[in-house]
């Protein structure tokens, strides 16, 4: 058994068809997975457990608009969140709902979240989050697919869930909104079968019919959470109670580890969708130590806003959240006259000189957290304490700048919503781990398996290939889809479809993805093969191919351009040119452009979607050049070594991470 600085061989790799690389675990799980804490064996458990221990600590928090400006943070103690939740479930008792129902929840982060998450749990019903991003139509197929029988819905949503192209809409026996329904929604949505509640009538009703409840087991569903599929569709993962507390179990023991310890004190400022496994887990934890969740007010541009109101000790974010105070910073500093920018620098290098020593963040230089960063961490909301990135890679370069600057611990992990959140992830005050996210997490085997097409293998030096990732509790499959299901999971292993390097002292960096759906930087996912096909229909569109870099949040492609469409474009534009000469005028990189653009919008995709510039080529991808496999598909890893120099030329005009 090979003991790494970060992570434990504990299974020796082998050559096949294909070859696997050494099994590692988290150094905590060396010898056996620990035993998981038998009082937390639900997320009902957690929470009923918080309400005992932690009955008038602050739990939920959210801001009211007063006079057109948002006011202070007012908070719902665990007590009082915990009568709400039974209010909640003995409502589902008298409307009929059963164990194993499917509730809906579409919305924005705030407490009526929470507490109808929690009313389903209380009485095993089964949470299914709905979500616009996944693309037009996703909700009306959650709905459906699903089998959905009752929605809590935002007031801002009613309007879509109502909207006649969500057909499935009508299968539901009930909308509950979370604070009430217009009376044209009302009738509209009474005329095809639906009743309708107030948040405030659905807890009155629950208040007149007390019950017992109808609490789960370990093995039963407790979400069944959609994520983005290669063919259009959403994936259902099937999440169970003994999925999340064993998550939550695992950061237990990880975090027991540090000086710095989780305290019922932390603020953490919920902004990341709850939909999403990121947040969810998050928050399941807070409520597992009695700490206080604070939402945003809804809009993220004025996020700093909320964090100044809040003062949140922890933050989480995807990437392009943390660029943007990044960027944020930078910009502060371009106004600084040059002797202070010199300072800053001179400060800089000297911490970040000490961090790479091996000094713990607090000790490196409280010299240069005084003078010049603390006044960053002030921007922050002045109690930041840990900061983590997850959803797609963070750059070094921002990774590195945060650590220094921020005066907090800055880490990435990495997960799925198929790993119930992370499958990984980095220690703190750890500078070698800068640019990686992290070891194996407490409860999670890691190998790398081999992928001969891509070049990828794990018994070589670098150790590289596709990440696959075996659990004490492995997710249960995709919602009624076997086949799928089948396709990821071989031998208790789940395949991601990402391509990870094993460094020296255990930590994985992820440096590709095997089936081309990337993610971007603010975390969504974009299959570029789908979207190549889209794209390919458009007339002067001879072929395409369609770049994304995670560390950006905008596309960009090469696009072949067809002979007689630009010979048109040429003739009612009055341009004599060849089409090699054609392609260097940026009219016709406009042009296309709109017609990308057109296309993107006939086909109703997301805006993260849309190409946001070109590089016009006049030969196709055939020829001598290799572009193309035998079989016509792309060599994606070549065109992007032809192109980098001109890719990279885009992003630079398009702003840096700016789209």
């Amino acid at each position: 058994m090979d003991k790494l600085q970060f992570a434990v061989k504990v299974e020796d790799g082998r050559k096949g068809d294909p070859s696997v690389g050494p099994v590692y675990r988290n150094p905590l799980a060396e010898q056996s997975f620990p035993p998981v804490d038998s009082q937390f064996k639900t997320t009902w458990d957690v929470f009923r457990c918080a309400v005992e221990k932690y009955p008038n600590n602050r739990m939920l928090g959210w801001r009211e608009l007063e006079n057109g400006t948002w006011g202070p943070y007012v908070w719902k103690t665990y007590k009082s969140v915990y009568q709400e939740v039974l209010h909640v479930a003995n409502a589902f008792r008298a409307s009929g709902f059963q164990p194993g129902c499917k509730v809906g929840i579409y919305g924005s982060n705030c407490p009526q979240w929470i507490v109808a998450m929690e009313a389903c749990n209380a009485q095993s019903l089964i949470c299914v989050p709905l979500y616009d991003t996944l693309g037009a139509g996703a909700v009306n197929f959650i709905l459906e697919h699903a089998e959905v029988d009752i929605v809590f819905v935002q007031d801002k949503k009613v309007k879509q869930l109502l909207d006649p192209d969500c057909t499935h809409t009508k299968r539901l026996k009930a909308i509950v909104c979370f604070t009430s329904m217009e009376d044209n929604e009302k009738e509209m949505a009474e005329s095809i079968g639906i009743k309708t509640f107030s948040w405030n009538d659905f807890l009155d009703m629950g208040s007149k019919h007390p019950s017992e409840l109808q609490t789960p087991e370990p093995t039963d569903i407790c979400t069944i959470m959609y994520t983005s599929g290669t063919n259009g569709d959403p994936k259902g993962v099937v999440l169970t109670h003994e999925n999340a507390t064993t998550n939550i179990n695992g950061v237990d023991l990880f975090m027991e580890q540090f000086e710095d310890k989780m305290t019922e004190d932390d603020v953490y400022l919920s902004f990341l969708p709850l939909a999403h496994i990121l947040d969810r887990m998050i928050e399941e934890y807070f409520f597992r130590k009695g700490a206080s969740v604070g939402f945003f007010h809804g809009d993220i541009n004025a996020l700093r806003d909320d964090m100044m109101e809040l003062k949140p000790t922890f933050l989480a974010g995807v990437p392009r959240v943390l660029e943007r105070i990044y960027e944020g910073v930078l910009k502060g500093l371009e106004e600084l006259n040059p002797r202070r920018r010199k300072i800053f620098d001179i400060l800089y290098n000297y911490k970040l000189r000490w961090l790479k020593a091996g000094y713990k963040q607090k000790d490196a230089s409280p010299f240069a957290d005084m003078l010049a960063f603390s006044k960053i961490k002030n921007k922050l909301g002045g109690r930041i304490r840990l900061i983590v990135s997850g959803g797609a890679p963070l750059s070094p370069e921002v990774e590195e700048f945060l650590r220094v600057t921020s005066c907090a611990f800055v880490l990435q992990g990495y997960g799925l919503t198929e790993t119930c959140g992370l499958a990984t992830v980095a220690f703190p005050d750890e500078m070698c781990m800068v640019g990686t996210v992290g070891s194996p997490f407490v409860y999670t085997e890691l190998r790398l398996e081999e992928v001969p097409d891509m070049g990828y293998d794990p018994l070589a030096y670098p150790p590289r290939g596709e990440i696959c990732v075996r659990g004490k509790a492995p997710f249960a499959g995709y919602y009624k889809n076997p086949e799928l299901t089948n396709e990821v999971m071989t031998d208790g292993w789940f395949h991601t479809g990402d391509i990870g390097e094993i460094l020296p002292n255990g930590a994985l960096k992820i440096i590709d993805r095997k089936k081309h759906l990337i993610k971007l930087s603010q975390g969504e996912y974009v299959a570029l093969e789908h979207l190549e096909k889209l794209y390919a229909i458009t007339p002067i569109v001879e072929d395409i191919w369609v770049y994304g870099d995670s560390f950006k949040p905008s596309l960009v492609a090469v696009v072949v351009v067809n002979h007689d469409h630009a010979e048109r474009w040429a003739h009612k534009n009055g341009h004599k040119a060849t089409l090699f000469e054609l392609c260097k005028l940026s009219q016709l990189q406009d042009y296309i452009l709109s017609e990308l653009k057109s296309t993107a919008e006939r086909n109703k995709l997301r805006g993260f979607e849309t190409i946001k510039r070109v590089i016009l080529e006049a030969e196709t991808f055939e020829g001598e050049k290799g572009f193309l496999t035998p079989t016509m598909k792309k060599k994606r890893d070549r065109l992007l070594n032809y192109y980098k120099v001109e890719i990279e030329l885009l992003y630079k005009n398009l702003g840096g991470n700016k789209s």
